[in-house]
């Protein structure tokens, strides 16, 4: 480990920082890895991870995703998907955060671009499209919205 010139930590390839939000986290790396436009991107794994990119591929934003083992570790990869060599998720943002969690009704789930993107809601049933908690009448956590 090294200190910066404002006595700060740096860390060397062997350290691992206390990561906050893992799903911002999550978000962010699919927007990077769009952004220059490669195949796939992998990220530590985790439950909700895993339900995350099982929510964007069924509703197709994204090719596939994969869990693995790489030296002890649990990885997920999740293979990007383009249409006319841009990315299909236009959006990517986190709603909800530790800091100031943000609660809807089933009633009151946001309408991501009048129905076209879909909004990602934790309920009491698991992750879930904002589309399927208003059939299934539930509220919750809203997580994340794509466009």
């Amino acid at each position: 480990m090294w200190l910066n010139q404002a006595g700060s930590k740096w860390l060397n390839g062997n350290e691992h920082m206390n990561m906050q939000d893992p799903i911002a986290d999550m978000l962010i790396r699919i927007k990077n890895a769009q952004a220059i436009k490669k195949l796939y991107v992998s990220m530590p794994l985790s439950k909700i991870k895993l339900a995350i990119a099982g929510l964007l591929k069924t509703e197709g934003y994204i090719n596939d995703f994969q869990c693995e083992t790489q030296k002890a570790k649990s990885v997920l990869s999740i293979f990007l998907k383009y249409h006319l060599n841009q990315p299909v998720i236009a959006s990517l943002k986190r709603v909800s955060r530790p800091s100031l969690r943000i609660y809807r009704s089933a009633t009151q789930l946001p309408l991501v671009v009048g129905g076209l993107g879909i909004a990602i809601i934790s309920t009491s049933k698991g992750l879930m499209t904002d589309r399927m908690a208003r059939t299934l009448g539930q509220g919750g956590e809203v997580i994340a919205t794509v466009e």
